[in-house]
C-alpha cells in the first residue's frame, strides 16, 4: 500500500515535513521495486535525510608533535592553525575550535601514532 503525506509509517512522524515527504517518495518506490516494508523504511528514511540535509562529511583536524612543541592543523595541510609547547596546553583550545568547526579530531602521539579520535559520528 503506498503512503501519503497523511498515511505514513509511524517512523517518519519525527522527521521534519521535507525529510518526511521525500521518505515517503523513496520509500513508495522502494515498494514499487520490491522490497519488503521492513527494509524500504529504514533506507527510505537514511537517504532522505542524505538527499534533504545532504551529506556532509566532517573535516579532520589533527593534532601532531612539532618543531616548537604541538600544532592544530588540518590534516593534509601544511598550515598549523594552533601551535603550543606542550599537548596539554594545546588541548583545550584545540577542543574548542575543532567543536565550533564541527569537525573530527585526530590526537597523534610522539611517534605520530593515532592515539584517540574526538568528536566522531
Amino acid at each position: 500500500m503506498p503512503w501519503s503525506k497523511k498515511d505514513y509509517p509511524d517512523s517518519f512522524k519525527n522527521l521534519n515535513a521535507d525529510v518526511r515527504d521525500k521518505a515517503i517518495e523513496i520509500a513508495n518506490a522502494l515498494l514499487r521495486d520490491g522490497y519488503e516494508e521492513g527494509r524500504a523504511i529504514p533506507i527510505a528514511m537514511s537517504q532522505a535525510q542524505k538527499t534533504v540535509e545532504g551529506d556532509e562529511e566532517k573535516i579532520i583536524y589533527e593534532i601532531r608533535s612539532h618543531d616548537d612543541g604541538w600544532q592544530l592543523k588540518k590534516k593534509d595541510s601544511k598550515k598549523a592553525i594552533l601551535i603550543e609547547e606542550t599537548k596539554k596546553e594545546l588541548m583545550g583550545e584545540a577542543k574548542r575550535y575543532v567543536n565550533k568547526n564541527h569537525g573530527e579530531l585526530h590526537i597523534y602521539t610522539e611517534d605520530g601514532s593515532l592515539e584517540d579520535t574526538l568528536y566522531e559520528d
